[in-house]
């Protein structure tokens, strides 16, 4: 895919797309199915392949019809139980029975954010080990600490790159926790599963109420997500996802801001990995722009927002089905899930590449070292000896944020 209106949305390729999304209602549809036949809910001769039934070229229909009902799964039933008539009558009207379209939808969305938890994981543990590296190579390499904008006490840039990989450390965390989380939805019209347990009821099965939960574990299990009881207006499976994802961008705004800003001209202790034909103007030749970090920083910035709008959902979702809200969540998923992908390749590319000018940073601390001893001479009245004898705990420090990678990362850290 791409998108004029953000630069880089192919890096996020099929991930939530339109075409995903489908194939992920589809295969809740799929697997329900085979769930009520292995329960012994619908006969064995329900059991159907859907998922050729249905596809890209189905998209601009189904989107089409969906105002009707004002979701897409009405279209998509409608559509499968004509085709699967031509080939399987029995599956055709077994179709999402004990279903309602945000069964279908809340765990078409649980799929398509486990595979954007997925890519995002795997960034962060690029990220996580090419931090790591320069936190060890520079462990020694000393720059201006600056706080408020100002110079504040000598630093290491190893301790500043293994601050950026504790953000991205937590935001790792994080999305462990989300992936984890991802959990199914059945419940029916209003969250008793009625209906699949007045079907169990009608095949004679003992105990219909169990059946309908089995049936429900069964989908889960078919899946690979967690079993719960129905959330249709407890949202927290959302907004936890929304708040990983936040977390993920938090901490590669904060890499890229330190990057623009160490980046600039007059200070040039940063930059980005020269690529051919990337940070030009059209106006101005001499410039070098640093655009994976304005980039990365637009994410940063637009991600909070997307997630709000999450929560502001979750917390109007009223009744025992939601009247907009849920309708609010899918496309603010779809964007805050895109982009953060895209934001995560970014980040990866920057600071796998990412230029570091020693020798800058040694005449920036030799410029200000009257500054950077401030402190010190405050303390012992002794500014004697080079900025870099003033690191304090600096080493320890880094050995810590390093040790905490390698439990993460394993040896790539």
């Amino acid at each position: 895919m791409t998108d004029l209106f953000w630069p880089g949305d192919e890096r996020a390729g099929a991930t939530f797309s339109d075409t995903s999304f489908l194939a992920a209602m589809v295969q809740v549809e799929e697997g329900w199915l085979a769930g009520l036949v292995s329960a012994g809910i619908a006969p064995y001769a329900a059991k159907a392949d859907l998922a050729g039934l249905v596809g890209p070229a189905d998209v601009d229909e189904i989107a089409a019809a969906a105002e009707a009902g004002a979701n897409p799964v009405i279209p998509l039933v409608s559509l499968l139980r004509r085709r699967a008539r031509e080939v399987n009558d029995e599956a055709a009207t077994w179709l999402h029975r004990g279903l309602t379209s945000q069964d279908v939808v809340d765990t078409a969305l649980m799929l398509c954010l486990r595979e954007t938890l997925d890519r995002v994981n795997g960034e962060l543990h690029e990220q996580g080990s090419a931090l790591a590296r320069l936190a060890g190579e520079h462990r020694s390499t000393v720059m201006a600490g600056r706080t408020l904008t100002q110079h504040a006490v000598p630093i290491s840039f190893g301790l500043k790159a293994s601050g950026w990989l504790t953000g991205v450390l937590d935001a790792a965390d994080a999305v462990d926790d989300a992936r984890a989380s991802l959990v199914v939805q059945v419940g029916g019209a209003a969250g008793t599963m009625a209906a699949t347990a007045e079907l169990a009821r009608a095949a004679g099965l003992a105990d219909p109420a169990a059946a309908a939960v089995a049936t429900a574990e069964g989908l889960a299990a078919t899946l690979g997500l967690r079993a719960r009881p129905p959330w249709h207006t407890s949202r927290r499976p959302v907004t936890l996802v929304g708040d990983a994802l936040v977390a993920a961008t938090d901490a590669w705004g904060r890499i890229a801001s330190d990057v623009a800003t160490l980046g600039r001209p007059e200070l040039g202790e940063l930059s980005e990995p020269a690529v051919t034909g990337r940070g030009g103007s059209s106006t101005m030749p001499q410039k070098q722009n640093p655009v994976l970090s304005l980039l990365v920083r637009r994410a940063a910035i637009t991600a909070p927002g997307l997630s709000a709008t999450l929560h502001t959902a979750a917390a109007l979702a009223v009744d025992e089905r939601p009247d907009g809200a849920w309708h609010a969540e899918w496309a603010t998923l779809r964007t805050l899930a895109r982009q953060t992908v895209v934001a995560a390749a970014q980040t990866t590319e920057l600071v796998s590449g990412l230029q570091v000018n020693v020798d800058r940073m040694a005449e920036t601390v030799a410029t200000a070292r009257n500054s950077l001893l401030a402190e010190r001479r405050s303390i012992s009245g002794d500014d004697t000896g080079e900025p870099g004898a003033y690191l304090g705990a600096n080493d320890l420090l880094i050995d810590a944020a390093l040790r905490r990678a390698r439990r993460h990362l394993g040896e790539s850290a």
